[in-house]
């Protein structure tokens, strides 16, 4: 059974939190919030491929590096890089130089446009994907729908995106709401779900 772990406010919060500091703030006004936002999205999706192997500690002690890095995630401009920009991503000591993730964030920002083009926005075609009914929180890494959505993307050639990676995405944008039953911010996070507007596809 997940725990929780007290805050800086000595309420509860979802046990990872208790991994590190920063943890705390991400926690509190990020995971799980319900985001509509493309380049956020974007972001989201490329940040949790950059993880895989990885720890989420690593990559968001390192995050402001990678959006001056890959011009804060407007897919329209990544899209737009070259090898050149390949080879300086990889001489670049403030991200993860994994030739593999950095070439798939390019390959992405362009499959970004297409659905961009087809369904209006990223996210109209995500929140599709949205589960009907919520599953017991933190008891699993992958859904049906992480491996719906995961399938759907890698059909139309997005890369490093699994159905784990996926699911992590989904938690942290909002699609479901994995804060545990006793983690004070569930709650918060709940309402913001009832109040968010989904955003609808155009096809």
């Amino acid at each position: 059974m997940m725990k929780t772990v007290a805050g800086p406010d000595g309420k509860p919060r979802c046990g990872w939190c208790s991994n590190v500091e920063a943890f705390f703030p991400y926690h509190d006004n990020e995971w799980g919030y319900p985001v509509a936002d493309d380049r956020t999205l974007f972001e989201k999706l490329c940040l949790e491929s950059f993880q895989s192997g990885l720890s989420w500690r690593t990559i968001l002690t390192k995050r402001e590096n990678f959006r001056r890095a890959f011009r804060y995630f407007d897919f329209n401009q990544v899209a737009e890089f070259t090898e050149q920009d390949v080879e300086r991503l990889l001489q670049d000591e403030g991200i993860i130089r994994h030739r593999g993730k950095i070439e798939a964030v390019i390959n992405n920002a362009k499959r970004a446009q297409e659905l961009v083009a087809r369904e209006g926005s990223i996210a109209a075609y995500v929140w599709q994907f949205e589960p009907l009914k919520e599953c017991a929180a933190q008891s699993q890494t992958t859904s049906d729908e992480s491996v719906a959505l995961a399938k759907a993307l890698k059909k139309q050639g997005w890369k490093f995106v699994g159905p784990t990676t996926v699911f992590a995405f989904m938690q942290a944008m909002g699609l479901v709401n994995d804060h545990l039953e006793a983690c004070v911010m569930r709650n918060k996070v709940a309402q913001a779900r009832a109040e968010f507007k989904r955003p609808k596809s155009r096809t």
